[in-house]
């Protein structure tokens, strides 16, 4: 088995990962005032969120190109590949999943799969990791897309951001909930449910109190199991640096990972944001 793994530019991936031969990803472009931006390639996280905070409106994101997965994919099976994973954005803040599944049986000689991650940013990139450490280990596909289920089912990402309205005008959250949440200046806790959509999980009145309710919650979310914790921050290191304090205090874990939030999944959290996710390690 010669396995190629495909994700897009909103996970967040290690250094070690992008530099595989076997690894490839999609961009997805980000406007801001006309012009397009592709985080890594002409955009650095800092560089977005200094842009947004002086753009006349907010950016906005396109969905990855199925014509540059077309291309992969074409690519790949004249080099000899022979299975491929797709690990793509949550179908339930982006169509791109849905849009895709019709090319599974569309290449001759290529076992492909994508199944929904229902996920983005630092778990899809662990994801996309996890895939390599069990090929090295002598998985086959169908042990790797099992582990990947398991893994995809117990994963989730609970936020806390700054404006609720990123995530209205984005698409991403109701009106009604916006409204709510600004104007009784409740700090709600939002997550990725079981479909990937994100959704109010809590309403909580002030910063502080929510930060707190991270931790409890992650706390009874992954006290059974062997989890990798990460704080994701929007530009906002220091929350960041200071909630991994707090987990790392309360005997969560032994080591909290720090990752930021990219220009993508940035666009519809805003700057401020904070991110608590947790993925377990199969």
């Amino acid at each position: 088995m010669k396995l190629a793994v495909i994700t897009d530019s909103s996970a967040y991936l290690e250094a070690k990962t992008l530099q595989r031969e076997n690894v490839f990803i999609l961009d997805i472009p980000v406007n801001i005032d006309g012009e397009e931006y592709v985080e890594g390639v002409n955009l650095t996280a800092d560089q977005f969120y200094h842009k947004m905070a002086k753009a006349a409106e907010l950016p906005k994101t396109s969905q990855p190109s199925i014509a540059k997965l077309d291309e992969i994919l074409a690519t790949l099976k004249e080099v000899g590949y022979t299975h491929v994973l797709g690990l793509f954005l949550s179908s339930g803040i982006s169509g791109f999943y849905q849009n895709i599944q019709y090319m599974i049986d569309e290449y001759e000689g290529l076992t492909i799969s994508f199944p929904d991650t229902k996920i983005t940013s630092a778990p899809l990139g662990f994801m996309v990791e996890s895939v390599f450490q069990w090929l090295e280990h002598g998985d086959d596909f169908t042990t790797i897309n099992d582990k990947l289920s398991k893994q995809i089912e117990g994963t989730s990402a609970f936020i806390m951001v700054d404006d609720l309205d990123h995530l209205v005008k984005g698409g991403r959250l109701s009106n009604g909930a916006a409204i709510l949440g600004n104007l009784l200046s409740i700090k709600p806790i939002l997550y990725f449910n079981d479909q990937g959509v994100i959704e109010v999980y809590e309403k909580v009145r002030t910063e502080k109190k929510a930060t707190k309710r991270l931790v409890e919650i992650i706390q009874e979310a992954t006290h059974q199991g062997n989890y990798r914790i990460t704080v994701i921050h929007g530009n906002a290191l220091q929350k960041a640096e200071d909630l991994r304090q707090q987990l790392l205090e309360s005997g969560i874990a032994a080591n909290v990972e720090i990752a930021t939030i990219g220009s993508v999944i940035g666009t519809h959290l805003g700057e401020g944001s904070i991110a608590l996710s947790y993925i377990p390690i199969i």
